[in-house]
């Protein structure tokens, strides 16, 4: 193991430590004693600040020629997966960034509304930790390199823990509202639905969702070589 791989790894599990440690474990609530909730959020986003760009570059050194391996050589379905996944993943990030969602913080109130599950919430009560997952899950798969293996598991693995451990907080401020919200909803994608708790309302989520997605999509393509090095295009 190369040091620049070392040092991406300890990064990678500083990152991760950060969401589990110290937002999504009982040290929150100590720590947001002491500083009331703004001053932790305040703390809690410089520090992400600072270790996502730490995390960059540790995977910058870690990624370059000489210094970086192949795990496995994808498939070119798995080349494909991207680019055919992206767009539900930004769907997800979409449509939970433009509707009221109780799991986002100040949103609490959203528990109390005649119909708190509206549009993407239908599938899932956390789109936009989804829309990470797919997002980290597909790229790892595509790159099969180490780098890219440690990076995208720093993020998809607190974007997944996250799901737990916002239910908990949630359950614990509001136990009544949240276990009527919990009742139609699930964390797995369309879950709730398929056991017949809510249905799918495609007008909720809307067109305009879908069309800003894919926008974003085509978006990401075209900046791709010039952003991250590679095209993100397999046949390129």
């Amino acid at each position: 193991m190369t040091p620049e791989l070392t040092a991406l790894i300890v990064t990678a599990a500083a990152w991760i430590l950060l969401h589990l440690v110290v937002a999504g474990s009982p040290l929150r609530r100590v720590l947001v004693a002491k500083v009331r909730e703004p001053g932790f959020q305040g703390i809690f986003s410089l520090l992400s600040l600072a270790g996502l760009v730490a995390l960059v570059m540790a995977y910058r050194s870690a990624a370059a020629p000489g210094v970086n391996f192949d795990l496995w050589v994808p498939s070119h379905a798995a080349l494909w997966t991207p680019l055919v996944v992206m767009p539900v993943a930004l769907l997800l990030i979409v449509g939970s960034l433009t509707t009221p969602n109780p799991t986002s913080v100040g949103m609490e109130r959203v528990l109390q509304a005649p119909t708190p599950a509206r549009g993407m919430l239908r599938v899932t009560r956390h789109p936009l930790l989804w829309g990470f997952v797919l997002w980290a899950a597909t790229h790892a798969v595509a790159n099969g390199d180490a780098a890219s293996l440690v990076l995208f598991a720093a993020i998809a693995v607190p974007a997944l823990c996250g799901m737990f451990s916002i239910d908990r907080k949630r359950a614990r401020r509001d136990p009544v509202g949240w276990q009527r919200y919990a009742s139609v909803t699930s964390i797995v994608p369309f879950a709730a639905i398929a056991a017949g708790r809510n249905q799918f309302v495609a007008g909720e989520i809307g067109l305009w969702r879908a069309g800003v997605a894919l926008l974003v999509a085509a978006a990401i393509v075209a900046a791709h070589p010039l952003l991250i090095g590679v095209s993100a295009l397999p046949f390129s």
